[in-house]
């Protein structure tokens, strides 16, 4: 007889049955247990489920770190429909092409992102349907659980450990988002690989500050806090300034942490208080050369691993073992990795190669991206998922992350399409062509490049072009440096050839926007 493997919604059932009082989700607005997040989002599956929401919808939400984000995940889940979570900075085309991607009927969305989706909604190809968070009247989010009170409670559906519950977009190479489809059995499975790989106890306080949209907040907090009967506690977002007190308010024993953050961190001024909290352990990527010396003076441990969205985290640092500067770690053991050639060749110990990976348990990974097959032929070939970046091992099997096969700019905790970049900023008449690079950042990770040319007889300033790329795209893929070419070097099959322009990298005239922002910031002293 075939045992029957836990989902989202039971193993949310199963915890309310048996920590009913226990508090589950912590934020700075409030404290809910599992009993009220379980009875919480029935309420809203029955008011979904009468309004058409059905096994194999999927529901887009933008919504910011909140409750009711988590509530519409489970009750979702519950219903067999899948969430789709849009990047709430997405603007424009981008959100369009997100949310009609997934073919969304229903949309969940925060009153205070309304602006930015009324923007686009006339454009729309299949949403009908609008639930604000928020907001009152007859389409709130509130009034959608009073009338879950009184709907006829939904038929639960058999739902499969392999059916999907999300929908997370990632960017790639080709300029449109790709939404990445994850089983119930892959959340589940990377909270177990989580508690695993972190050595995490039934008594943690899980804290994670970014978005509910990523991977790190949903996937690899709120799960693992679920199947530990703990607590995740959610911040709003990350802030250099709050960001300790917010850990010891809410009671973190370990946290997560995004490239540049740790910088940010560790360049603030030493003080009294830098000891005065719970955690016990941080968790994150990449884990730079002065690390001792934040564990020292923070008295916490700090553990590198690697993943992705489409795989999960399969690759830490041994808990047992000494660390081994600027490596992430083994392969917990449900997963298989290699590192291969161009031509898939495994390649010697000490090489570079292409990361590779496979599970060794159905529904682990992404079962592809939604709605683009070839997309997804291309991610899996020969039985490995292909993660594009490239890695050495060393002769104990420890793996060293050396760099990226994707033409991705990886800029604080944000994987960055290069193509939609350029897409945004050629959006501008006055720009003939553009070329986005990442060059190396003082906080670790990469900062963003554009490298553009004008039609002739342009006369656009980079202030202005970064202008323009403020109101076309999220804050985070706007360029800081801006460069003006003549023309762009290529290949004779017209290809640009990104490389010569990383060699130059920064350059004399190079208009650098945070530094422009910074200088216009700056109080004038006014003349004598």
């Amino acid at each position: 007889m075939r045992r029957i493997q836990p989902t989202l919604g039971r193993e949310l059932r199963a915890a309310a049955a048996s920590s009913p009082d226990k508090p589950f989700i912590r934020m700075w607005t409030g404290q809910w247990t599992y009993r009220q997040i379980d009875e919480a989002s029935d309420r809203l599956a029955s008011a979904l489920a009468s309004k058409g929401v059905h096994k194999g919808s999927n529901v887009s939400l933008m919504l910011p770190n909140c409750i009711e984000f988590i509530v519409c995940w489970f009750a979702l889940a519950k219903l067999g429909a899948v969430t789709a979570p849009v990047n709430t900075s997405f603007r424009g085309s981008s959100l369009r092409m997100a949310i009609d991607l997934v073919e969304s009927r229903v949309m969940i969305v925060h009153a205070s992102l309304l602006d930015a989706f009324q923007e686009i909604g006339a454009d729309l190809a299949s949403i009908v349907d609008v639930i604000v968070v928020g907001a009152a009247g007859s389409n709130s989010y509130d009034r959608l659980l009073e009338d879950g009170e009184r709907a006829p409670r939904f038929q639960e559906p058999a739902v499969h450990f392999s059916d999907l519950c999300l929908l997370l977009y990632t960017s790639g190479t080709t300029g449109r988002s790709k939404a990445a489809m994850i089983s119930h059995r892959f959340v589940l499975g990377q909270a177990e690989g989580v508690i695993e790989g972190l050595g995490l106890r039934t008594d943690d306080v899980l804290y994670c500050p970014y978005p509910l949209f990523h991977l790190d907040a949903a996937v690899m907090t709120v799960a693992p806090a679920l199947l530990l009967r703990g607590v995740a506690a959610i911040g709003e977002r990350f802030s250099v300034s709050r960001y300790w007190d917010e850990m010891r308010a809410l009671g973190a024993t370990v946290f997560d942490f995004m490239g540049a953050t740790l910088s940010m961190l560790w360049k603030q001024p030493p003080g009294e208080r830098d000891r005065d909290h719970s955690a016990r352990l941080g968790w994150g990527v990449p884990l730079p050369a002065w690390a001792p010396e934040f564990e020292a003076r923070f008295g916490c441990r700090l553990v590198e691993l690697y993943g992705s969205t489409e795989a999960g985290a399969f690759i830490y640092t041994p808990l047992d073992q000494p660390r081994r500067q600027g490596s992430c770690g083994k392969p917990l053991r449900r997963w298989e990795t290699q590192l291969q050639d161009e031509d898939g060749h495994a390649v010697p110990v000490g090489q570079v190669g292409e990361l590779v990976v496979r599970t060794r348990e159905p529904a682990m990974m992404m079962r592809g991206y939604f709605g683009m097959p070839q997309a997804s032929l291309d991610a899996f070939r020969d039985l490995w998922f292909h993660t594009g970046d490239l890695l050495r091992e060393d002769e104990d099997g420890f793996l060293y992350f050396v760099g990226r096969r994707k033409d991705l700019v990886r800029r604080r905790g944000e994987n960055i399409s290069a193509a939609e970049v350029e897409m945004g900023i050629e959006a501008h008449p006055e720009v003939l062509e553009c070329a986005v690079i990442g060059v190396p950042s003082e906080l670790t990770e990469e900062d963003v490049m554009a490298c553009v040319v004008r039609r002739a007889g342009s006369t656009i300033t980079p202030e202005a072009l970064a202008q323009h790329c403020v109101k076309a795209m999220a804050r985070f893929m706007v360029p800081r440096y801006f460069r003006f070419l003549p023309g762009l070097p290529k290949t004779p099959t017209d290809k640009v050839e990104k490389f010569r322009l990383q060699e130059h990298g920064i350059t004399a005239d190079t208009w650098d926007r945070e530094a422009h922002e910074a200088s216009a910031a700056k109080p004038r002293t006014p003349p004598a």
